[in-house]
C-alpha cells in the first residue's frame, strides 16, 4: 500500500520521461546510494570488498554492455570476455608506453579501441544472426586469446606471458585500498548505468529494440539495421572494454591471456539471462547472481557442520550452479529482472487480490 502512483501527477514532459517518475522509486535510488557511500565503506571487511564488491561492480559494467547488445539488439555473443581482453591489454599498453596519460583517460581510450574491435567482428551480423552469430564471435575468442598470447609486444616481451599493473592514480589520487577501490568502481557503475539507461530510452535504444523484434519490418519504417547492429557491437564491446581494463588494473593486478577465456564469457551470457534480457536491473541481478552464488556454495557445508574436500566442493559448485541456472530458466525465463517487476505489481494492487 505503499508503493503506489496515485496522485503523483506529471506537469511537463521532462517530469513525465524523467528515468525515475515515481517517487517511490527515487527515494529507494537515494537511500541506496546514501547507504552505497556512507555506510558500506565503514562496516564491510576488506575480505568482502576484494572478493565480493570489487568483482560484482566490475562485472555490472560488463553485464550493462552484454545486455545492450543481446538483451536490447538481439545480437547473440559468445566471445564478449575477447573484447574484455582487448580492454585490459590496451589500457596495459597506454599506461605502459604513454605514462602521462591519467587513469580516465586510459579507461576511455581502452572501451574505444576495443569498440573498434568489436565492430569489425560485428560486421558478420549483418548479413548471418542467431546461432552463426553466436559461432561467429566464438571464433573472436579463439582468435583472440591466441593473439595475446603468441604476439609478446602486447605483453612487453615478458617471458611468463603475465603483465603487471602500476599502481592507480586519478587527478593526484592514488587507487590503493579495498575501501578506495570500491569507491571508485561505483562512481564509475553509477556513470554507466546512467548513460545506458538514456541510450535505451532515446532513439538509438528504440531502434535496437526495432531490429531486435524484426529487423524486415524495422528496415521498413525507416530503420537502418546496419546502422543498428554495428553501433549495438561498437557500445557494448566499449562497455566491456573498460570492464575488462577494470577487472585487470583494480581487481586481479596482474593476469595472463586465460584470464580473459570462454568461461568469463559464457558467465557474462548467464548474468544477462538470468539476470533478465533487455533489463538494466537485470544486469545487476546477473552478476549478483554469479558472483554470490559460487562463495556460498562453496562456504555452505562448513555452515552446515559437514566440511567436505575441496575437490568435492568444486565438483558440487558446478553441479548446483548448472542446476538453478536450468532451474530460473525454467520457472522464470525473463529472469530475476521480471520476479522484482512482478513484486512490484502485487505492492502497487494490495492489499486486493487482484
Amino acid at each position: 500500500m505503499f508503493y503506489r502512483e496515485n496522485g503523483q501527477f506529471k506537469s511537463s514532459y521532462a517530469s513525465d520521461q524523467q528515468m525515475l517518475p515515481i517517487l517511490q522509486d527515487r527515494v529507494l535510488m537515494l537511500g541506496l546510494l546514501a547507504f552505497a557511500f556512507l555506510v558500506v565503506p565503514f562496516v564491510i571487511s576488506d575480505y568482502v570488498f576484494l572478493s565480493l564488491l570489487i568483482p560484482f561492480l566490475i562485472l555490472t559494467v560488463a553485464a550493462l554492455g552484454l545486455n545492450l547488445l543481446v538483451g536490447y539488439c538481439g545480437q547473440i555473443s559468445l566471445g564478449h570476455a575477447a573484447f574484455m581482453a582487448v580492454g585490459a591489454y590496451a589500457a596495459y599498453n597506454l599506461a605502459l608506453r604513454v605514462p602521462q596519460l591519467s587513469f580516465l583517460v586510459v579507461l576511455v581510450l581502452a572501451g574505444l579501441i576495443a569498440a573498434a574491435v568489436g565492430v569489425l567482428f560485428g560486421i558478420p551480423s549483418l548479413r548471418i544472426k542467431g546461432l552463426y552469430l553466436g559461432v561467429a564471435t566464438l571464433a573472436a575468442q579463439f582468435f583472440i586469446d591466441w593473439v595475446f598470447a603468441r604476439v609478446k609486444w602486447f605483453t612487453n616481451y615478458a617471458h611468463s606471458g603475465s603483465v603487471q599493473t602500476a599502481p592507480l592514480e586519478v587527478f593526484g589520487w592514488t587507487v590503493n585500498s579495498p575501501v578506495e577501490k570500491y569507491l571508485f568502481l561505483l562512481c564509475v557503475l553509477i556513470v554507466f548505468t546512467i548513460v545506458a539507461n538514456n541510450l535505451v530510452r532515446g532513439h538509438i535504444g528504440r531502434a535496437w529494440m526495432a531490429t531486435r523484434d524484426m529487423d524486415v519490418a524495422a528496415e521498413v519504417i525507416g530503420i537502418r539495421p546496419v546502422y543498428a547492429k554495428l553501433t549495438a557491437f561498437a557500445i557494448s564491446s566499449f562497455y566491456v572494454g573498460v570492464a575488462g581494463a577494470l577487472w585487470g588494473f583494480v581487481h586481479l593486478g596482474s593476469w595472463e591471456p586465460l584470464a580473459f577465456n570462454l568461461t568469463l564469457s559464457l558467465n557474462l551470457l548467464f548474468m544477462v539471462i538470468i539476470g533478465g534480457l533487455g533489463s538494466l536491473l537485470g544486469s545487476y541481478f546477473g552478476a549478483a547472481f554469479i558472483v554470490v552464488l559460487p562463495i556460498v556454495l562453496n562456504q555452505a557445508p562448513a555452515w552446515l557442520g559437514a566440511p567436505i574436500s575441496t575437490a568435492m566442493a568444486s565438483h558440487l559448485e558446478f553441479m548446483i550452479f548448472g542446476a538453478l541456472i536450468v532451474f530460473f530458466l525454467i520457472v522464470e525465463p525473463h529472469g530475476l529482472a521480471r520476479l522484482w517487476a512482478i513484486g512490484k505489481e502485487k505492492m502497487r494492487l494490495w492489499p486486493f487480490p487482484h
